[in-house]
């Protein structure tokens, strides 16, 4: 069990992120991170509470309008920095954030390796933005597109968040057997 939550919009996305990460600690307290889009995209990841992140992330760059973050449980992995969420693609294009368990993730990550893929993590969510990244770029599919492929694959249950760095105006969510709830505001998307 984790928690995620993700903001687009004209306010800047840490605040909320932290609050919204706040809220849903009891769904997991190993680790908490944050990925922050605007010109750069930074992610913050830290071991422990969301607490030590902000801690961790009091004297770097927050500034954006788009973020992801996460609180997590871990399933697979141990708890520490590199298994934090939201994990990255490996060109560092996309990013990720999930609750759930991918059942078939040593077998996907197999064939990942076969392409050339390699891993930071112990965790199923990494294979999970790997795969989003090889589709996206094997078949030149937009991001939402590379998601609805890449989770025809997937065998589990899940809840997940994307970003594109290349497209800072778009968050891509979906879920299978796992909650998540939707927000839109004026001009802004939780």
């Amino acid at each position: 069990m984790c928690g995620i939550v993700a903001y687009l919009g004209q306010k800047q996305a840490y605040p909320i992120l932290i609050k919204g990460l706040s809220r849903l600690e009891y769904r997991g307290y190993d680790s908490a991170g944050v990925a922050l889009l605007n010109t750069h995209l930074n992610v913050y990841k830290k071991k422990g509470k969301v607490s030590d992140l902000v801690g961790f992330a009091a004297d770097k760059s927050k500034e954006a309008t788009l973020g992801i973050g996460h609180t997590r449980w871990a399933t697979h992995g141990k708890p520490d920095d590199l298994n934090a969420h939201p994990h990255a693609s490996g060109n560092d294009r996309l990013v990720l954030v999930h609750n759930g368990i991918i059942e078939n993730y040593a077998t996907l990550k197999t064939a990942l390796q076969k392409l050339g893929h390699t891993f930071r993590s112990e965790t199923d969510t990494e294979i999970l933005v790997h795969l989003i990244e090889e589709l996206q770029e094997r078949e030149n599919l937009v991001l939402e597109d590379a998601v609805r492929m890449a989770l025809s694959k997937v065998v589990g249950a899940y809840a997940i968040v994307v970003l594109d760095k290349n497209d800072p105006n778009k968050i891509v969510a979906a879920r299978k057997q796992s909650p998540l709830v939707v927000g839109i505001g004026e001009k802004e998307f939780f």
